[in-house]
């Protein structure tokens, strides 16, 4: 039963994304998490990822998360996704492009006996959506 809890928590922490109702991350971020691919500057626990999530939102505030492949295990749940939106705010100190991204990534999530996040390992091809923006070579 916990691979249905850690996915039924890992849907609700997409949910809060997805919607900006990051408060919704105070419940499901332990504490002490540890981001072990962090945003520059981004705090431990929900503040970080509540910060780090306002930004991208603020960025791209038609973002949307597709999960395209799930695994999970009693403490872990694996993702690939499909990251889309129009860049409609400063992101990274850059004005906004008007432009529309869509790139991949990949995460494996960590949950305590809680349901609560406590790890994340990720990737997402920032490269790409930068160059997509213009704003990075190609």
């Amino acid at each position: 039963m916990a691979q249905q809890a850690n996915i039924a928590a890992q849907t609700a922490f997409a949910e809060a994304v997805i919607t900006g109702h990051l408060d919704a991350l105070d419940a499901l971020v332990a504490p002490d998490s540890v981001d072990h691919d962090p945003a520059p500057g981004q705090a431990q626990g929900p503040e970080g990822y509540k910060a780090m999530f306002n930004e991208l939102r603020a960025a791209f505030p038609d973002l949307h998360v597709e999960v395209e492949h799930l695994l999970a295990t009693d403490d872990e749940v694996a993702f690939a996704y499909m990251i889309s939106g129009t860049h409609l705010g400063p992101l990274m100190g850059r004005s906004a492009t008007g432009k529309k991204v869509s790139y991949r990534g990949m995460q494996i999530s960590r949950f305590d006996s809680d349901g609560k996040l406590v790890e994340r390992w990720g990737s997402s091809d920032e490269l790409g959506m930068l160059r997509q923006l213009g704003l990075a070579d190609a």
